[in-house]
């Protein structure tokens, strides 16, 4: 089954529907498979075959739906580009992908221009909101308006999915047509939450390129509208959710951080909200209890990787309640598996471990990728005997619950002891000035690491570090509590909002000859 099929599907069943839509245009199911099938046919028109790969570098906009629609459609690989990135790290992901077609938001478009000569694999760079014979409506132009979606194989690539992990090594899962469809499956399968009255509509905070796009097309299969939120901003998101009658977005925990230390939930109307869910990070248990009271028990927490083809284990909003009122450790989890993949905590070995052991996550299944892009070296570190190893530290209590410890390259050995991040994180997140933090080893001519703390106070409070530093040591054992407290205006962040905690610790390894203690 092509997935682009299902938007022909779709625009039979509901085709006057919004289908997708941004602060400039609305596109209903019948214009989308309209331009959709013009834009397969004139892909394919400049030379492409299947298994090409179609670059998109642009920032959140209508149109990065529709070419995702139609590469489906045609059998061509997505190949989509964070529009964080910068230049040099963009040149670096199109000389990867060894993409044919750049497909280019405005906002890039004189760079990518400045720069062809750096770009020796694209043929042809397509500028969307030009008027100009490179522009993304000329080309829509050029192809017939019928088309019918290829057969595809499912073991084919449909998506390089790119990442940098921890490693800070740009590089690319390679989700199949089959990962695609096991995606578009467990979709189908999270429950609802809060009342659902007609068709949702799901806005896209985050980049649609990454986390947030793998929900595109379990929306459009449904008849839902996908609505593209070109920039993060407080008041102009609960502007957006206000007018458009949102019915639900993902964010990073950051995100959600910021809305809280905004506090402008009062001043408009959130009810058509009846889904929140979080990812891509651990949020700290009392900042999720602040944020179910100002925006109501209707949060969701997904964990999973590009690796896996988004989710992979769910805690519900039953779950989030449960915390709430009489399991408080569930606040702290990332939920249970669901969908087909089986999730296991395993030792060094791949062996299970026991309830309550330590252990690293391991996942296998049909939304597991096929490897990563040209990277047989990398492949073989988390591709084993079926199973892929995510790097994630976890335990799972007697009720299947996994709670994440850390990563394990994150972990911090001072003194001999092991001290895993996220846990100090947690009990920094439990004081009421903190508003952000991160939690490292650095260097330590005694211990070989010390506990480095780096905290963004909430604004307007006074912090100081021994008040900090206090509240840790009666929470946390000796060897654990922060050594030093760094106050600091803001978290470096990676394109996606995550905090970079790789790029806090080269500040501090960077004058050393060895990176760990």
């Amino acid at each position: 089954m092509n997935l682009g099929r299902f938007v022909t599907r779709s625009a039979r069943y509901w085709g006057d529907a919004p289908a997708v839509a941004d602060s400039r245009r609305t596109v209903t199911y019948t214009q989308l498979e309209e331009r959709t099938n013009r834009l397969a046919n004139a892909l394919l028109g400049l030379g492409l075959e299947p298994g090409d790969r179609v670059a998109m570098y642009s920032g959140n906009r209508s149109e990065l739906v529709e070419i995702e629609v139609a590469l489906y459609k045609a059998g061509l690989v997505k190949a989509p580009l964070n529009a964080r990135l910068a230049l040099d790290e963009a040149i670096h992901v199109l000389a990867d992908a060894d993409a044919r077609v750049l497909i280019v938001g405005p906002e890039h478009a004189d760079q990518v221009q400045d720069h062809r000569t750096d770009l020796p694999s694209i043929e042809h760079v397509v500028v969307i909101d030009s008027p100009a014979d490179d522009g993304f409506e000329r080309l829509l132009e050029a192809g017939q308006s019928q088309f019918e979606a290829r057969d595809v194989d499912l073991d084919a690539p449909a998506v390089l999915h790119y990442t940098s992990g921890s490693s800070g090594r740009l590089k690319a899962a390679v989700q199949t047509f089959g990962n695609r469809l096991a995606l578009l499956r467990k979709s189908m399968m999270l429950p609802d939450v809060g009342p659902n009255e007609g068709a949702e509509k799901v806005a896209h905070v985050g980049p649609v390129t990454h986390a947030s796009g793998m929900q595109v097309m379990p929306v459009l299969a449904k008849g839902g509208c996908n609505y593209l939120v070109d920039r993060f901003d407080m008041a102009s998101l609960l502007r957006t959710i206000e007018q458009e009658r949102i019915t639900r977005f993902f964010a990073v925990p950051t995100m959600i951080y910021r809305l809280l230390d905004a506090q402008l939930g009062g001043q408009y109307d959130l009810s058509s909200l009846n889904r929140i869910t979080y990812g891509a990070a651990p949020m700290a248990p009392a900042r999720l209890r602040e944020a179910i009271g100002q925006f109501g028990p209707i949060f969701m927490q997904g964990y999973g990787a590009g690796e896996t083809t988004s989710t992979i284990t769910l805690l519900t909003a039953e779950d989030h309640i449960r915390g709430l009122e009489s399991k408080p450790e569930l606040l702290a989890s990332c939920g249970r598996p669901y969908g087909e993949s089986d999730v296991i905590v395993a030792d060094d070995d791949g062996q299970p471990v026991g309830t309550g052991e330590a252990g690293e996550i391991l996942v296998r299944g049909p939304d597991v990728m096929q490897g990563y892009w040209r990277a047989p070296d990398l492949t073989a570190e988390v591709l084993k005997d079926g199973w892929y190893h995510t790097g994630d530290v976890a335990r799972v209590d007697d009720e299947g619950f996994f709670y994440i410890i850390d990563r394990k390259k994150d972990m911090i050995i001072s003194g001999g002891f092991n001290v895993y991040p996220a846990e100090v994180e947690a009990v920094l997140f439990e004081h009421p000035a903190v508003s952000e933090c991160c939690v490292l080893g650095t260097p330590n001519s005694e211990w070989g690491e010390q506990v480095t703390a780096l905290v963004v106070p909430r604004p307007g409070v006074e912090l100081s570090e021994n008040e900090l530093a206090s509240f840790c040591a009666a929470r946390l054992a000796r060897f654990k509590k922060p050594r030093q407290i760094v106050f600091t205006d803001e978290l470096p962040k990676n394109p996606n909002g995550k905090i970079a905690r790789r790029l806090v610790r080269e500040r501090y390894w960077q004058s050393e000859e060895r990176q760990v203690g």
